[in-house]
């Protein structure tokens, strides 16, 4: 379907990669609901794009079924938001392991069921996943995150099929290193030589790109890191191995380190 004039509701709209997607997809003539939980960085973003915004916290359950009454009949649901979720499993409190869960896994599932409903009805419609490579292949000190990431990938295949009779497609963007925003950015990790990146505005045009050619799946990372992701579903000991020798373990624990203040 077509980006212009479609009503598009984006979670996550305050962060790195959140105000690229805003921006472009507002540029491409979308009408924009953004979403987020922190009002200081949302209404200015809002303000500056000239579209609406409905602050919401994900973790609050009743909170999002009111953002879909309140965001109306969208034509279009980008599910965004996300926790960093990085590092060791039983360094989690319960109260955080629940709100990863929360954010990253469930309330794009509840949002998709509520959205769906309208969208089936119309037969006219979109749902996008916002998952990581890391929803491809595991890497160590990424359980509850992969976990999440994974959950999204399965839970949106599915749905893809599920949808294809009432004319709703369902796509889900693996993005890999990002520079400029985001987990990058936000915990300062310095990559290796030779592990490239992908920009936000790759993001948001793969984003447009999925929606426009309905495609269930699109990576947006360099070669290597696709092949990895790939390698990774077929033989995943040998690539935890070839991680392992490339350094991801170190480059996970400073990206775990440097947003654990986000958990």
């Amino acid at each position: 379907m077509d980006v212009r004039g479609a009503k598009i509701l984006l979670t996550g709209a305050t962060g790195g990669i959140g105000h690229t997607l805003a921006a472009e997809l507002a540029g491409r003539g979308g009408e924009m609901v953004l979403t987020g939980r922190r009002i200081d960085l949302l209404e200015p973003l809002a303000e500056r794009l000239g579209v609406r915004a409905i602050p919401a916290d994900l973790t609050d359950r009743d909170a999002i079924d009111k953002l879909l009454r309140d965001a109306g009949d969208i034509d279009i649901l980008i599910a965004n938001a996300a926790l960093p979720a990085g590092g060791l499993l039983t360094e989690f409190s319960m109260a955080e392991l629940d709100r990863a869960l929360d954010v990253n896994l469930r309330a794009p599932i509840v949002m998709a069921k509520l959205a769906a409903q309208q969208m089936a009805a119309r037969r006219r419609g979109h749902l996008v996943f916002m998952s990581s490579l890391a929803g491809k292949t595991a890497t160590a000190l990424d359980s509850l995150y992969s976990a999440t990431k994974f959950g999204l990938r399965g839970f949106a295949l599915a749905l893809r099929e599920d949808m294809r009779p009432h004319n709703v497609g369902v796509s889900t963007l693996f993005p890999g290193y990002i520079r400029d925003a985001g987990m990058v950015v936000d915990s300062g990790v310095t990559l290796p030589r030779g592990i490239g990146t992908r920009s936000p505005r790759d993001v948001a045009q793969a984003t447009i790109r999925a929606i426009e050619k309905n495609r269930a799946e699109i990576d947006v990372a360099p070669p290597n890191l696709r092949l990895i992701a790939l390698l990774g579903g077929i033989a995943p000991t040998l690539t935890a191995a070839i991680q392992r020798a490339l350094g991801a373990e170190t480059i996970s624990r400073t990206l775990a380190e440097g947003q654990r203040y986000k958990n």
